[in-house]
């Protein structure tokens, strides 16, 4: 009541006020909407700052009694303990800021402890141990015990896949007593560590119906504990009956256009999927053309390579002149007047694009470099990550007012666009390193080894190459000038955020202050929620440490890709190995997270190159790239492509095209990944492709339940793969055939699905079987062909 009552108050207030001017006395405690909290074993460690625009304000903290508190004096942190009582799988700490009371959603640690051994077998060794996806293949992490031959370690684990090897007086091996393995996705294979159990017991929710200023949701099971939340306010004024929530639609939400509803569920069995819900002016979104550039949860992104994207320019062409850089690794010519033009000409918009994210654009040396590793060849910086300034556009993309007509271009046509931002290191060139060398972390280890691409030992340390100095963020005066930097480039040219490269690298201190300064100086004040995405290889736990609140909107989700990548590509791999990386995705960051769903990356081999079998997963992709002339070597790649794309499409996340995935460029690894992007002279079975990718990023864009939806499974076979998206009335159901041989697919229809007639996106004959009235069918009936998919709509 008194929530209530406190909600009258503000709309009573708020009536005589603007948009932004509500959306800012509102925010004034949180800015969008807050993550999740996932609790860690015993002790968890809150940064208010992540959340709170100021924690001074922050009067009290109430948390649930199986927990306890300290916070410190100046209110930047609040550490939770465990205190031997039972922890509710979801509840909520409620921060009162000024008076108001805000809700965080506090998550149950799923950690298990799991034991690894390894049997020596007789043989004799001075120090095994165990590397993989869970201690970011750091050895020395996670020491093995002698006991009797057999070595054996414990370690914390979320229920899951993790990719591991046993490493053994300093030699890695496969673990000889692990039958499951997987390709390693740099030539070579790791062994596959199950944890837990597989099992999909957990309730779901469902949004079934909103009429009458209320929305309600179907339960699959007797729920123990509802959670609700408009913005960042509990609610406690639902009901729940014959299996049935009902909500009503808070009367605050009829003053701004975006504002959202989030339910979370759990029971015994465990806990829910989340829904999320927009609300435009007090009521449901009902069509895409409510869909605005603002809202993140709709974004298709499209990154391209400006040196290798088009030449618009031809006057600021200036390859280096060295006889020992191949072709591949210099200056192609593209440049930010070249993508304008495209963009003008409607490429990204036929492509039903809403972002576009281009390479670092940033002055790069006039020179090329030799690599450190072998075989030591000579690259240019035609990519862009070899800043030698941190705010002036290379002349070879253009100027100041290149820059500035591309992004009034981009906005003209109701997109955004994000710049690759690169943070962790610089050319040894930069005056950062210049005037201040000892603003980088050391280049030489204590035990006379380089530390450079020691990816993971040295993580937040090691060095790309010996002309790139990666940055020491344990100096705050680092931390401000590159801060301050990311902050130049909105500020100068208003683009709409940043993908960051090598997320991973760089301390989450650095990225909580980035954040914290950009919502300060421009979210805050502008009411701009910027888009923010970064890049990490690693586990689904290290990756996911990087994104809330104060962090990262997200990161592109790897894991899932390498996984979709083996099973659309090679014949053998099933879908239940995709189908359980899915569940691990949507468990591990949310039903609607921010994290990007890729076609391909300019760091991989382009996916169609594997899946035309001009590849192979057990070879060296880089030096394939040089040794021989890779292309599509069976047409059925443009098919299992097309496969990849829809599946990117239509599952939650952010889907992001690679430039030229569009219609099946081919490439092994960088720099053969990065070839001259082609718009004319297409093969047939490439503008084939292009067409079918146009037609999925339309479905994509104009229906709401592939932006906002439920996702069930409904049917997973080694060949087939069924899932379906609903939000409210309006359901997609997509449909993978994997066989080289067609196949007709029976799915039993959920009960909420009987009698919405559906339509064909893409041929396949589909139809139901039972009873002569709609309203009583329960069987879908598909016919695939061989390597193709369907994605029906009502």
């Amino acid at each position: 009541m008194k929530l209530i009552l406190l909600f009258l108050i503000l709309i009573t207030t708020f009536s005589s006020c603007n948009e932004k001017e509500i959306s800012q006395e509102m925010e004034n405690g949180i800015f969008g909407l807050a993550t999740p909290i996932t609790l860690n074993p015993n002790e968890t460690e809150i940064h208010l700052e992540d959340f709170f625009t100021d924690v001074s304000k922050i009067d009290s903290i109430q948390i649930p009694n199986s927990l306890s508190k300290e916070i410190t004096k100046d209110k930047k942190i609040l550490t939770l303990q465990e205190n031997g009582s039972e922890i509710p799988l979801i509840s909520t700490a409620k921060v009162w800021v000024d008076g108001i009371p805000y809700s965080l959603l506090l998550k149950k640690s799923r950690k298990i402890s799991h034991k690894i051994t390894f049997d020596s077998k007789g043989k004799n060794y001075e120090t095994v141990q165990v590397a993989g996806a869970f201690n970011n293949w750091s050895p020395k992490n996670s020491p093995m015990q002698n006991k009797g031959g057999i070595w054996e370690t414990k370690l914390l684990l979320d229920p899951g896949n993790y990719h591991y090897q046993i490493v053994a007086d300093g030699k890695w091996f496969l673990d000889p007593a692990n039958p499951d393995s997987a390709d390693n996705n740099i030539g070579g294979f790791n062994s596959v560590l199950q944890v837990g159990e597989k099992k999909d017991s957990a309730p779901k929710i469902f949004t079934k119906e909103a009429k009458d200023g209320k929305i309600i949701l179907e339960q699959s099971q007797d729920l123990d504990k509802v959670l609700v939340f408009w913005q960042n306010f509990e609610l406690t004024n639902f009901t729940q009956n014959l299996n049935q929530i009902e909500i009503p639609i808070p009367r605050e939400s009829t003053i701004l256009d975006r504002s959202f509803l989030r339910v979370f569920a759990s029971n015994k069995n465990g806990t829910s999927n989340d829904i999320l819900i927009p609300l435009s002016k007090g009521h449901t979104l009902k069509t895409s053309s409510e869909i605005t550039r603002r809202d993140k949860e709709a974004t298709i992104l499209y990154f391209l390579l400006v040196d290798r994207f088009f030449n618009g320019n031809k006057e600021n062409d200036e390859p280096v002149v060295d006889s020992e850089v191949h072709p591949k690794a210099n200056y192609f010519g593209g440049d930010l007047d070249g993508i304008t033009q495209k963009a003008k000409e409607g490429y990204f918009k036929d492509l039903n694009i809403s972002t576009v994210w281009i390479s670092p654009i940033s002055q790069n040396p006039l020179q090329a470099h030799v690599e450190y590793p072998e075989p030591h060849r000579k690259f240019s910086g035609y990519h862009g990550y070899w800043p030698i300034s941190s705010s002036k556009v290379d002349h070879r993309f253009g100027d100041s007012n290149s820059m500035k007509k591309l992004v009034e271009t981009v906005h003209s046509q109701n997109m955004n666009l994000i710049l690759d931002f690169v943070s962790n290191h610089v050319h040894e060139e930069h005056p950062i390193f210049q005037n201040n060398p000892n603003w980088a972390t050391k280049l030489d280890l204590p035990n006379g080894k380089k530390n450079i691409r020691i990816w993971d030992e040295q993580r937040l340390t090691t060095w790309f190459d010996t002309f790139l100095p990666s940055l020491d963020y344990s100096n705050p005066k680092v931390t401000e000038v590159m801060t301050d930097s990311a902050l130049y480039w909105i500020q100068t040219y208003g683009i709409d955020g940043f993908r960051h490269d090598a997320t991973k690298h760089i301390p989450i201190s650095f990225w909580r202050e980035m954040t914290k300064k950009i919502k300060k100086e421009v979210s805050i004040p502008q009411n701009r929620n910027l888009f923010q995405i970064g890049e990490t290889f690693g586990s689904r736990e290290l990756i996911g440490s990087y994104v809330n609140s104060g962090l990262l909107d997200g990161q592109f989700d790897f894991n899932l890709y390498f996984d979709a990548r083996a099973v659309f590509a090679l014949e053998n791999e099933s879908f239940s190995r995709l189908k359980n990386s899915l569940n691990e995705s949507l468990t591990f960051y949310g039903s609607h997270s921010l994290m990007g769903n890729i076609t391909g990356n300019h760091d991989i081999p382009r996916f169609i190159s594997y899946a035309s079998g001009a590849l192979k997963f057990d070879e060296d992709s880089q030096e394939a790239g040089w040794e021989r002339n890779i292309k599509v070597e069976d047409k059925v790649g443009y098919k299992k492509l097309s496969q990849l794309t829809a599946f990117a499409f239509t599952i939650p996340g952010i889907p992001v095209i690679y430039y030229g995935d569009e219609f099946g460029m081919a490439g092994a690894g960088d720099p053969d990944n990065r070839r001259q992007m082609r718009f004319k002279n297409l093969t047939k079975e490439e503008q084939q492709t292009k067409e079918i990718a146009k037609k999925i990023t339309k479905l994509r864009k104009e229906n709401l339940e592939l932006i906002y939806g439920d996702l069930e499974i409904l049917e997973c076979s080694d060949k087939t793969f069924v899932f379906a998206r609903t939000y409210f009335d309006q359901i997609s159901i997509v449909a993978f055939n994997k066989d080289s041989k067609s196949r007709k697919i029976r799915i039993k229809v959920p009960e909420r699905f009987k009698g919405v007639p559906l339509n064909s996106n893409f041929g396949s004959v589909y139809g139901f079987m039972g009873r002569e009235k709609a309203s009583e069918l329960r069987n879908l009936e598909i016919d695939l062909q061989p390597n193709s998919f369907e994605i029906l709509t009502n």
